[in-house]
């Protein structure tokens, strides 16, 4: 399986629900490096996974959707707690779902699969893989 990966940040406000969260459940900050990794069996006709160009633009346009947001304020997570892992997945679904609509070109209908992870700090992260 070949792959690739591009990176990003967010910076974003949220609060927790729940006691297992301690004092998360107060409003408070987090930045994430936001990693997005396309993966692949077969390389496309110009011997890539996807063009790296057009993988950093959308993933840039995917976190801007969220980035110097509070996100308890936001209509799409009304209710949710959005945890690191839950960030992942919506990441990652949003990317997909520019991938199906072409967003990336021709070339990346190959794109088997596509993980989003998301780096709380240098000692703890959050992922979340999926298929194509």
């Amino acid at each position: 399986m070949f792959s690739i990966t591009v990176r990003d940040h967010i910076m974003i406000a949220h609060s927790f629900r729940g006691d297992v969260f301690g004092p998360a459940q107060r409003l408070h900050g987090a930045t994430f490096l936001v990693d997005a990794t396309f993966r692949r069996e077969q390389l496309d006709e110009d011997n890539i996974v996807v063009d790296i160009g057009l993988a950093t633009q959308e993933l840039g346009a995917v976190v801007s959707e969220l980035n110097y947001r509070n996100l308890d304020n936001e209509p799409d997570f009304a209710g949710v707690n959005t945890s690191t892992e839950f960030l992942a997945k919506v990441i990652a679904d949003r990317l997909a779902e520019r991938i199906h609509k072409g967003a990336l070109g021709e070339g990346a209908k190959g794109i088997a699969g596509l993980s989003v992870t998301l780096h709380e700090s240098h000692i703890a992260w959050a992922s979340y893989e999926r298929a194509l």
